[in-house]
């Protein structure tokens, strides 16, 4: 695979986290349709990180304009998120392991 872009979204929730998990799932979901997409990784403990992957920094950006997505953000901002950080990462090189 040629270079691609990771957005690593990290963050703290609230103690309000109605709705949180349908809304991460939704938005997931809706991802996956978007052109340009090709995955994502997310682990959840006392600090979440939620990284995806895609084609071109033009796609990205048209998921960060995507309607739900944008609701979803405020919803984040107004309710869901104590703080949050999202940085755009251009992938040059990946490798992996996996025990047999």
């Amino acid at each position: 695979m040629s270079s691609y872009y990771a957005v690593i979204f990290t963050s703290l929730l609230t103690d309000n986290t109605a709705g949180y998990s349908e809304m991460a799932h939704k938005m997931e979901e809706l991802a996956k349709k978007q052109p340009g997409y090709i995955g994502f990784e997310s682990a959840r403990e006392e600090l979440g990180v939620t990284i995806s992957y895609w084609e071109s920094i033009e796609a990205i950006k048209k998921w960060k304009e995507n309607i739900d997505h944008l609701d979803a953000q405020q919803k984040g901002r107004d309710q869901w998120y104590r703080w949050y950080k999202t940085r755009i990462c251009k992938v040059e090189r990946e490798y992996e392991f996996e025990r047999s």
